[in-house]
């Protein structure tokens, strides 16, 4: 009974006259910057955080959630037409996705992408809104040694699920904690790495930082291949699936959907691992059957994979929303666009302000409805975008970058630091590092600081009170579990495998 009067809270909120047109002017924007190649919903959420600035609290949260799974589908479009991942999770897509297209079935792989997009959308939801209250009232048994084992675990799964070298990723987390402890010691008052520049004496500007690693450094990227070739597009074909192919991709659609939906809430790649997870079984569950083979233009390859990546992005939502802590890098712009609007995220949030809770939730059904409704007639326009030289693109999104970060405090200062940033997400990605565990650094590293510090205040500098309490000594044991399993060389060898597609 309590689940039904929140919804009805969260549709009171969410289908104000405002918060639609925020909820559809989100899906639009960023399916319409996702969908250029490249540009993945981490590098599209962060170029376009610093426009809902301006917005209240809940009119933000929910146009960002709806450029991140607007920016998602967008990534699966250049998945198919051009065979260009816009993010991790579509490499999978572009395996049979892109058979389909040069078949002459653009249009039927968009067409199923955006139905199990969708279906995975709606169930996620419903995820969410089940397991929120029974989460948050968990949250609430926590203290300052709960949170800091919470989010030593949620490091620790960074570190394990991100893709390639765990030396490079351990590396890339430390860095972040080094960031984000620039400033001043909101205890001691002390100033910490700030050499002399006033402009640091606050710490690093979060868009700052988050708008350089990904948004400029994905277009110098972009500017750094665009001369070997212009992607163009193959021929549409017919948009809508027919009934043979969504009985096929119907099962596909429903397994992908519950993989995904249960995997997005680990930290660091649940969507990723989901994908992945999600093609696998597939191809084991068609064997030697499958017609088309798997890789050669499948119709499961696509609803499977792009149901999981949808499923597993939006569950991603539970543990920020519920206990503060981000699961993978866009959750960590959640988290930050929360601290711009002066909210501390974590679960007093669903407490003191429930219609920006629940609003959030409902109107991620709604999103999904503009994301159907927008996309499948949209097809062609997509299409006829991606035949724009990038050469003509990357000035304009430079420019709006450069506003969006001068538009947050007027400082030419925060300018400087994103190209800084820019430069330096461009050269830690020539090194095959990932630049989500620095985020998640950067994010949890005064969080990790502030709660041990609390911690030992409260305990006397005894530091066994963190293996005392059975929920913090529970959480360092799986810590310590994870850090152990990926040294065995069998799992360590099996991790490398699972990622070797995404390279």
């Amino acid at each position: 009974m309590d689940l039904i009067q929140n919804l009805l809270i969260g549709f009171e909120a969410a289908i104000s006259l405002q918060n639609l047109i925020y909820c559809f002017v989100g899906v639009a924007m960023g399916t319409l910057v996702g969908v250029l190649p490249g540009m993945g919903p981490v590098a599209t959420v962060a170029m376009l955080l610093p426009i809902t600035y301006a917005l209240d609290p809940s009119s933000a949260l929910i146009m960002l959630a709806g450029i991140y799974y607007g920016a998602q589908y967008g990534g699966s479009t250049t998945a198919i037409l051009v065979n260009i991942p816009g993010e991790a999770a579509a490499v999978v897509t572009c395996l049979d996705g892109n058979k389909l297209a040069k078949k002459g079935k653009a249009g039927t792989a968009l067409g199923i992408a955006a139905i199990g997009s969708f279906v995975a959308g709606c169930f996620a939801t419903l995820l969410i809104a089940a397991f929120a209250a029974p989460m948050t009232e968990l949250a609430f048994q926590f203290g300052p040694r709960e949170y800091f084992s919470l989010m030593v675990l949620g490091l620790v799964g960074a570190i394990v699920l991100a893709s390639g070298s765990l030396l490079k990723a351990v590396g890339m987390i430390f860095i972040g904690i080094l960031l984000g402890c620039i400033g001043m010691d909101v205890n001691s008052g002390a100033l910490r790495y700030v050499f002399g520049i006033d402009e640091l004496m606050d710490g690093i500007d979060f868009v700052a930082l988050s708008m350089g690693v990904y948004g400029f450094a994905e277009i110098i990227r972009n500017i750094e291949v665009s001369g070997v070739r212009e992607p163009m597009p193959a021929a549409i074909g017919q948009i809508l699936p027919t009934k043979k192919d969504l009985k096929e991709a119907a099962p596909a659609i429903c397994r992908g959907t519950v993989i995904g939906s249960l995997l997005g809430i680990l930290p660091g790649g649940g969507a990723l691992l989901s994908a992945f997870a999600s093609y696998t079984l597939e191809k084991k569950l068609a064997g030697d059957r499958a017609d088309p083979p798997f890789g050669e233009g499948n119709i499961r390859g696509v609803a499977g994979p792009e149901s999981a990546n949808n499923g597993g992005a939006q569950t991603s939502f539970i543990p920020m929303l519920t206990l503060g802590i981000p699961s993978n890098a866009v959750m960590a712009l959640m988290i930050g666009a929360l601290m711009l609007h002066d909210i501390t995220p974590g679960p007093q949030v669903m407490a003191s302000n429930p219609p920006l809770f629940w609003g959030l939730i409902v109107s991620m059904w709604i999103g999904n409805v503009f994301l159907v409704i927008l996309n499948i007639p949209l097809i062609g326009l997509w299409v006829r975008l991606l035949r724009v030289p990038y050469r003509l693109l990357y000035p304009a999104i430079l420019c709006f970058c450069a506003i969006g970060v001068y538009s947050i405090s007027n400082n030419p200062f925060d300018i400087w630091m994103t190209i800084i940033f820019g430069v330096f997400g461009w050269i830690v990605g020539k090194l095959g590092c990932e630049c989500a565990p620095l985020l998640l650094g950067f994010i949890l590293g005064p969080m990790l600081e502030e709660n041990l510090r609390r911690a030992l205040l409260l305990s006397r500098g005894d530091l066994m009170t963190f293996v005392e309490g059975p929920i913090s000594a529970t959480l360092l044991a799986i810590s310590a579990f994870l850090l152990a399993i990926i040294v065995f060389p069998a799992v360590r060898a099996g991790r490398e495998k699972a990622f070797a597609e995404e390279d």
